[in-house]
């Protein structure tokens, strides 16, 4: 049976050729939305993990393989948890694009409510704890010291993310965009000042492996990471954390609503315990994020709509809907904070 995204014969020669036994079989890990991940199990028994970009669709910026396989090469025995790098493929011949692979790591994504079933309420508490903790010890660390220094600008992350969300969400043939052009000139004229630090640019639970204690296992998803401002990770996580009784919508589905998780201000008070930074500019970064979630759930709409993204469940007409409830909070929020 074909998989959209994988030329099996010359992916397993590939693979033959880096150690990994044939026949090799293969299949779509259900949830991924931009990139496309794959389970990989050699004839030895073992599972790796393949990550590709999209099949069609792709922009200018996204979906870059060597920026992930750089990153998480670099991360390697650090205090933050990635799976281990094997190999790297720039030959797009193979399979149609650049791709790596990797160790799978076994562990659980608390990508859901669901998700959570087989935790305890200590393991859950500890689940999100970890969680900032991890992300603490990423913003902790010295690009330099791991040899990222060089992998992108220091300064204007902000100004850049702006721009950048603005035009690929135009880019990607998405309709209905002026509230969130609205909310962009304003966040786009207030802009606080900015450190630098590495940013891995969708952290949350839903890309992290947690062990059944809650601890942290590994670390995913880095096709958005960069060198910027760290707070815009956090202003993405609180933006990403449900609480009960909570009158607005996640920016994206968590499974923190469930009892046992801390709560956003836990987080926030453990983050600035761990890191000492200033997080009086952190609303800011709560509305940016609610603005960029729009962005980038647009953009994936649209491939799914083209037909560019493999058929793993996802519902268009439910995104829709929940787009624009995101743009209505981005806006609500941007107000709150009275920006000009």
């Amino acid at each position: 049976m074909a998989l959209p995204g994988i030329e099996r014969e010359a992916v397993t020669r590939w693979l033959a050729e880096r150690g990994v036994p044939a026949p090799v079989e293969f299949s779509l890990v259900s949830g991924g939305r931009s990139n496309l991940t794959y389970r990989v199990t050699g004839a030895d028994g073992e599972v790796r993990a393949l990550r590709r970009p999209p099949t069609g669709g792709v922009l200018s910026t996204a979906h870059d393989m060597s920026r992930e396989w750089r990153f998480i090469s670099a991360l390697h025995g650090t205090d933050v948890p990635v799976p281990t790098p094997l190999a790297y493929c720039e030959d797009t011949e193979v399979t149609g694009a650049t791709f790596y692979v990797m160790d799978f790591v076994d562990g659980t994504v608390l990508a859901d409510r669901d998700s959570t079933a087989g935790f305890s309420l200590d393991a859950r508490a500890r689940a999100g704890t970890a969680t900032v903790e991890c992300m603490s010890a990423l913003h902790n660390l010295d690009p330099d010291a791991v040899g990222l220094g060089d992998v992108a600008r220091r300064d204007g992350y902000l100004q850049r993310q702006l721009r950048r969300w603005q035009k690929q969400v135009h880019a990607s043939g998405a309709p209905d965009l002026a509230l969130l052009d609205e909310v962009h000139d304003a966040l786009a004229a207030n802009v606080p000042e900015q450190t630098t630090g590495i940013v891995h640019g969708d952290f949350r639970p839903g890309n992290l492996s947690y062990g059944a204690d809650g601890e942290v296992l590994a670390v995913f998803d880095w096709e958005l990471a960069t060198l910027g401002e760290p707070l815009a990770d956090l202003g993405w996580l609180i933006a990403t954390w449900e609480e009960p009784g909570d009158d607005y919508a996640p920016v994206t589905p968590g499974p923190t609503a469930e009892p046992g998780f801390p709560s956003r201000d836990d987080l926030i008070a453990r983050y600035a315990e761990l890191t000492g930074r200033d997080l009086s500019d952190l609303p800011f970064y709560v509305a940016f994020q609610r603005w960029r979630s729009c962005c980038i759930t647009a953009g994936v709409r649209a491939r799914y709509e083209a037909g560019h993204m493999g058929d793993d469940g996802y519902d268009v007409g439910e995104r829709a809907d929940a787009e624009q409830r995101q743009a209505e909070l981005a806006w609500r929020a941007v107000k709150d904070l009275r920006l000009r």
